[in-house]
């Protein structure tokens, strides 16, 4: 209280700015600032998540080991570590060198790596579904918490393809839309489940590395092929044991005894008539609608897609049939009684072993997460002064991007445009800030000779034991001083 007012004063909280992102937050003491990756700690900005190298003998999914003034890295030598942007901190804007610059040697050579946690609002999420169930029309938006967060895209061999992302959902739309977009990014990219809603389609469950959940149900295995795929591959194994097959699919429903296959092993023609738009023999387009049933179509009865048979072509009573999914999920057989009617019968024992051999041929579906991003910008400067020539030199394979240690794809053409499968990152490597956009650990590897050509920072480069040994602008044991941190 003072003594002129009698009133106890107000003493305002020291608070400090912190310039690891766009939001600059005012931090005070012993708190953690909005994107939960920074802190004040005694006056000092501090990095809440420890910095991340790999064994480079068991990179790419292999163990992850924190580091700072450890003794578990005493005999090793330089060429057995990596160290990735995990952790590091960003240097946003980079007018200034990146967090690190650590320098090695590999089977005799000097190499430079430059680790940055880049900060993305051009990225997206890729991802790819093995299902042969219809999630959605090509182009229908896909929805989390009622926002607008991507949309499906064109459907690839035996899955479905979603575009999650993208600078127009972060920043284009309204508030919630970025934040919620941000997000479901996040947690993908951590290789947590989300939930997913296809505009007048499917809902589903999308984790990368596990199997998806459509509608509720877990997905076991991803097609063996298209139906005239799945003919050309096991028509030697009907042969003999039936007289017609059907594979029913949503892209190509095919019929043995048309089919080539079934020519070459000299299968006579049987009368059966399908419905659809007939493409080269014994393979039909649009039989169906596409949908959750039968072949990834929305059909129950399988014999809904089956005109009159036609005696004059072969058919007769007591003629076998056997129709399958391209997953062997859904099977049936049928013989035609004396009007032509296929009749359903109990599935005989000797066809049994051929249904299961195309269940056993499918692969295990699963959800893969791809990380997409655009690295240009001035984080090109924390690595360059000339940042073009940094371009140049990852167009031209001088220069390797790694994301948190996973090898990427970089498209041809102008810029920096990469892919990277997140199964091959650390758990928790990603982050974000509330601008929003995402956090994502960069590492460029150059040899020394052609880092000195690049115009680097040559005078900011590290041996990587001196920075495994004395750390560097940010402190990384913060996570035991800042138990309240939200995320994990």
């Amino acid at each position: 209280m003072t003594q002129a007012s009698g009133k106890a004063e107000r003493v305002r909280e020291e608070k400090i700015r912190c310039d690891a992102c766009p939001v600059m937050c005012y931090i005070g003491e012993g708190k953690i600032g909005a994107c939960d990756r920074y802190a004040n700690h005694g006056g000092e900005i501090v990095r809440c998540d420890p910095l991340t190298v790999l064994d480079r003998t068991m990179a790419y999914g292999g163990e992850v080991r924190p580091f700072l003034g450890r003794d578990w890295h005493d005999g090793l030598s330089t060429e057995d570590l990596f160290v990735t942007a995990v952790g590091a901190g960003t240097t946003y804007p980079d007018y200034k060198p990146a967090p690190f610059l650590a320098s090695r040697e590999v089977d005799g050579v000097d190499f430079v790596t430059v680790v940055t946690e880049a900060i993305f609002s051009y990225c997206s999420v890729k991802v790819k579904i093995d299902t042969d169930r219809h999630l959605g029309r090509e182009g229908a938006v896909i929805r989390h918490q009622g926002e607008a967060v991507g949309l499906m895209i064109t459907s690839e061999y035996g899955s479905q393809m979603m575009s999650l992302g993208g600078v127009d959902h972060l920043t284009g739309g309204s508030k919630a839309e970025g934040r919620v977009t941000c997000d479901v990014l996040l947690r993908l990219l951590n290789r947590e489940a989300v939930t997913l809603t296809v505009e007048d389609g499917a809902e589903v469950v999308v984790q990368a590395g596990k199997a998806p959940i459509v509608d509720g149900l877990r997905e076991e295995r991803m097609r063996v092929g298209c139906g005239s795929a799945t003919i050309g591959m096991f028509a030697s194994q009907w042969h003999g044991l039936v007289d017609e097959v059907v594979v029913v699919d949503d892209h190509i429903t095919g019929v043995v005894s048309e089919h080539q296959a079934g020519k070459v092993l000299g299968w006579p023609d049987t009368g059966i008539r399908i419905k659809g738009r007939r493409s080269t023999p014994g393979r039909y387009f649009q039989v169906a609608e596409p949908g959750r049933g039968w072949g990834g179509t929305d059909i129950e009865d399988p014999l809904s897609i089956l005109g009159p048979w036609l005696a004059k072509k072969g058919a007769r009573e007591g003629l076998t049939l056997l129709m399958v999914s391209t997953t062997g999920e859904h099977a049936a057989y049928y013989e035609l009684d004396a009007q032509l009617v296929p009749q359903e019968r109990p599935m005989p024992a000797r066809l049994k072993p051929s249904v299961a051999l195309i269940a056993q041929n499918c692969e295990p579906a699963l959800c893969t997460v791809m990380f997409m991003g655009g690295a240009g910008g001035s984080l090109r400067s924390g690595v360059t002064r000339n940042p073009v020539k940094l371009t140049e030199a990852v167009q031209a394979g001088r220069a390797e991007v790694t994301v948190g240690g996973a090898k990427s794809y970089v498209w041809p053409g102008g810029g920096i445009t990469l892919m990277a499968d997140v199964m091959q990152t650390p758990i928790g490597a990603f982050g974000m800030v509330p601008t929003p956009a995402i956090v994502a650990p960069l590492e460029f590897t150059v040899s020394k000779q052609e880092y000195e050509a690049l115009g680097g920072h040559t005078e900011a480069v590290r041996d990587v034991i001196d920075i495994l040994q004395s750390g560097g602008f940010y402190a990384w044991d913060s996570q035991v001083i800042f138990p309240q941190k939200r995320k994990q």
